[in-house]
């Protein structure tokens, strides 16, 4: 494990691993860096793969105020750690935050994206306005529990019983840790809608991949990779969001090489 110092001196935790182009990982929702591990295994063998903690998650730092702002300042402390440059992978909730990234400019010079949550108007209910507010003040309150039940009820729309036997499982208890910056993330989407001003304004090369399991995620990605200037498209058809690492991998690898 290594730490880089980002902007406002917050220590970031990272894995690196791997040999080649620089290629930096970006996961979301209640995960640390273990999550997209798998994964950073399978690319080593081709590219230096920057694995990380976002602030507030796993072994990285947190500062108060939260800003949106510190999260870009972590990206392009990493981007200057690998080199001055590299391609990044956004899975879900970090694909909204890689979008983000690129967008504004920062050397960032592939992009691919899984399954990130757009919500289109019409495709599912929509996510409570006041669904920010409500991660905040329920971490303020020491509350993690209710921020993962409000996630996986409200933004991931699990049914309440499915939610109700993750609740009696071991890795609830386990998920409680990256709880907290749920809020973080819930900042960083706002209301949840398709960026098309910031799709259009990336001009790298981006993949956007979907598993067509879940019929809104795949309208987003339809609508996304219509947004961008140069984009690639895949399915990897029948393969839920916590995809496969051995059928995303090979994905990533052709694109991040071509």
């Amino acid at each position: 494990m290594n730490k880089v110092i980002s902007t406002d001196g917050t220590p970031i935790a990272y894995d690196r691993i791997g040999s080649g182009p620089a290629v930096i990982l970006i996961g979301g929702g209640p995960t640390d860096r273990s999550a997209n591990a798998p994964v950073a295994d399978l690319l080593a063998g081709d590219y230096t793969v920057y694995n990380y903690d976002r602030r507030g998650r796993g072994q990285s730092g947190d500062a108060a105020p939260y800003s949106v702002d510190r999260e870009f300042e972590d990206i392009r402390a990493l981007i200057t750690e690998a080199g001055g440059s590299a391609m990044v992978y956004g899975t879900s909730g970090g694909g909204i935050l890689a979008v983000q990234a690129a967008a504004r400019g920062l050397a960032i010079t592939r992009l691919a994206l899984w399954e990130v949550p757009y919500i289109l108007p019409g495709t599912r209910p929509a996510v409570p306005a006041d669904y920010r507010d409500q991660q905040f003040a329920l971490r303020e309150q020491g509350r993690h529990g209710d921020m993962l039940e409000l996630f996986f009820l409200e933004a991931v729309l699990m049914p309440a019983e499915f939610v109700a036997g993750m609740k009696a499982g071991p890795f609830w208890e386990a998920m409680g840790s990256t709880a907290p910056a749920l809020a973080y993330d819930a900042e960083v989407a706002g209301d949840f809608s398709l960026p098309a001003d910031q799709l259009a304004s990336i001009t790298v090369p981006t993949i956007v991949i979907d598993g067509g399991t879940i019929p809104w995620v795949s309208t987003a990605a339809e609508a996304i990779t219509a947004a961008l200037p140069t984009p690639q498209r895949r399915t990897l058809h029948g393969q839920p969001h916590n995809v496969d690492p051995a059928a995303i991998a090979p994905v990533l690898a052709e694109f991040f090489a071509a």
